[in-house]
């Protein structure tokens, strides 16, 4: 073999080793992976709008006034309501409406008919755990704490009214189906303990009293979750 081939050979295998250690460092070599897209940050609040019906306890009483009774009407009003997650489970809702409920005699006060039609608005803040095994169908049971500010009051058979402002004890329980990651239906009961003392003025006489109206407050609508 000629010196020129000898050199020519050297060359060739230095070639072949030079690629073949490339190749082996590519394989040892981790290969750098693209980050993951982070995850879109999850709001933690929500709002629904529903349609609200308010049931009220046919109950009360005028003191010093024996089988004395009351009964009050049931309204239907939109609802619309906040709530705040810390968590996936738990949650604070602040609900907000107003109706108005006209007071009427009953038992040995019948006869007195319509007393009278109050304005009410009565915020209740809750406090929710939320049920989150269940997929779309999501159900929550919350307690909370309700104060009711009485205004727009009048006398009908009564020259006046006045009922008093109070607070009040509030269970709830509902559920939320959502359609999407924002949308869902909701149905939602709550029970609103609520017993204010009122005065008022029958035929010159000033009488004092409490309305038991212990509302049950229905509602259907819509939730969005930002």
């Amino acid at each position: 073999m000629t010196s020129s081939n000898i050199v020519r050979a050297i060359i060739t295998a230095a070639a072949l080793v030079a690629d073949c250690t490339a190749e082996a460092t590519d394989l040892s070599t981790p290969q750098a992976v693209a980050p993951a897209a982070a995850a879109p940050a999850v709001s933690p609040w929500q709002i629904r709008l529903r349609g609200l019906n308010v049931i009220t306890n046919d109950s009360g009483r005028v003191y010093g006034l024996p089988g004395s009774d009351l009964s009050f009407s049931d309204t239907v009003i939109p609802e619309f309501d906040i709530s705040y997650f810390f968590n996936e489970n738990i949650a604070a809702e602040l609900i907000l409406g107003t109706t108005h409920a006209n007071v009427h005699g009953s038992g040995s006060i019948s006869a007195l008919g319509g007393i009278g039609k109050t304005w009410l608005l009565p915020p209740t803040l809750t406090l929710q755990y939320h049920f989150t095994d269940f997929g779309t169908f999501q159900p929550y049971v919350g307690a909370g704490v309700n104060y009711t500010l009485f205004y727009n009051q009048s006398g009908k058979s009564a020259r006046s009214l006045d009922v008093k402002n109070t607070f009040g004890v509030a269970l709830q329980a509902g559920f939320d189906y959502m359609v999407d990651d924002h949308w869902g239906v909701n149905f939602d009961a709550k029970k609103i303990f609520l017993r204010p003392d009122f005065e008022a003025n029958v035929g010159g006489a000033g009488v004092s009293g409490k309305a038991k109206l212990d509302p049950w407050l229905i509602g259907a609508g819509v939730t969005y979750r930002f």
